[in-house]
């Protein structure tokens, strides 16, 4: 995801010290297969042809597993988003650039990954490429998921 410095980005970089949120999802951007992802939603995402234009399909995904993982409601993850510098960082929203899609927006992505057959894969294909790593998210609060290492079993002799 092609992501330009803002300001408040210069800002932060100067900080002594990163957030817990901010470490976790810089860490869960790196393992989740984007590409992948995004290739298995657009042949079936809104071209923008017609009505309000779309916005960024990676960025409606990041959200959605946002949403998923941080137990929000789509009108408080679109406000989370706003308010935090990690959500936003993750999200790769610039706001030079664009706006925070809108709850209902949100609504009518993950109505379509439903509709569409598509979201018990997207959920497993990010569960795998996590358990990969040895990681388990156990969906929590707006505050922080809790964060299972998943331990392999051993093999008996």
């Amino acid at each position: 995801m092609d992501r330009r410095n803002s300001f408040t980005d210069i800002e932060y970089s100067l900080r002594k010290q990163t957030g817990r949120r901010e470490e976790l999802l810089k860490k869960l951007d790196e393992i989740i297969p984007w590409t992948e992802l995004t290739d298995m939603i657009a042949p079936f995402y809104p071209k923008g042809d017609r009505g309000r234009p779309v916005k960024p399909l990676e960025v409606m995904l990041r959200m959605y597993l946002l949403q998923k993982w941080f137990g929000s409601s789509a009108a408080g993850m679109e406000s989370a988003v706003y308010d935090s510098y990690a959500f936003r960082r993750f999200t790769g929203i610039n706001f030079f650039e664009e706006q925070v899609p809108d709850s209902n927006t949100l609504c009518r992505f993950a109505r379509l990954l439903k509709k569409k057959g598509l979201e018990e894969g997207v959920c497993e294909k990010v569960e795998n490429a996590l358990a990969a790593s040895g990681i388990k998210i156990v969906p929590g609060s707006l505050i922080e998921p809790r964060i299972r290492t998943v331990r392999k079993k051993r093999s008996s002799r």
